[in-house]
């Protein structure tokens, strides 16, 4: 058994003027499940599928007030498409932003909500990821959460070092998942988080039991009519067990 990364959830004030933002950035397609929710996936996506990890925007009434430890990375394929997508990210109400990240070669922007992301610089590879070339998590012990996270799903991990863990869907398509290493501590709860979903057939409450011994920690919200199920990492950082599908 195992999971599969398949979203990430993404708290907003305005779900769906953040939404359009995204799904400007992105060049995807803007739906909605319900009021409060919009859901931002490729056109002619057929979910779920390893080669994007969707993006779902959840209204929130909590603000924002700390630099998020959950951030996606854009990929650009030259030095000149980087400065068009910077600029046309800006254009769109993007805003530079300084996380003490001091002179480095990709962009640090912030969404008009302020959530972090990167525009990255077109060296890095990140060859047939899509727009997204990479998922970022904060972490205090990369290669503890490279454990963790390969074991919780089937993705692969392709390389762990002191500073950081790569790791990328067992099928090589997609964005890669990142864990960086950070003096940050997590404080509260994170306003974006992962969210994992098994194989069609498999038992949720099986695979919720897996996770546990691998070292998910069950966190219970007090609400049973909710379908899914929410975890920390060892870290801390939360996320959402979805049903089978």
């Amino acid at each position: 058994m195992a999971t599969r990364l398949v979203q990430i959830n993404m708290k907003a004030r305005d779900d769906s003027a953040l939404g359009a933002f995204w799904a400007e950035v992105l060049d995807w397609e803007m739906s909605t499940e319900g009021p409060g929710v919009t859901n931002l996936e490729p056109k002619d996506f057929v979910y779920p599928d390893p080669v994007a990890v969707c993006i779902d925007i959840v209204v929130s009434a909590e603000p924002k007030t700390v630099k998020n430890r959950v951030h996606v990375d854009l990929a650009t394929t030259s030095a000149a498409h980087q400065a068009q997508v910077v600029a046309r990210l800006r254009d769109l109400g993007a805003t530079p932003v300084n996380v003490g990240q001091g002179d480095v070669p990709w962009t640090v922007l912030a969404d008009p909500e302020g959530n972090e992301f990167c525009v990255l610089d077109w060296h890095d590879s990140t060859q047939d990821t899509g727009p997204i070339a990479s998922v970022v998590v904060d972490c205090a012990d990369p290669g503890a959460m490279a454990r963790f996270w390969g074991e919780a799903t089937d993705w692969t991990v392709h390389k762990v070092t002191d500073q950081s863990a790569v790791l990328r869907s067992a099928r090589g398509v997609g964005p890669y998942l990142q864990f960086l290493r950070t003096p940050d501590v997590k404080a509260g709860w994170n306003r974006v988080h992962l969210d994992v979903r098994p194989y069609p057939g498999d038992d949720m409450e099986t695979e919720a039991a897996r996770l546990r011994a691998l070292g998910a920690t069950a966190i219970d919200l007090g609400d049973s009519t909710i379908p899914w199920k929410v975890f920390a990492d060892p870290e801390g950082n939360e996320f959402c067990l979805l049903t089978p599908r």
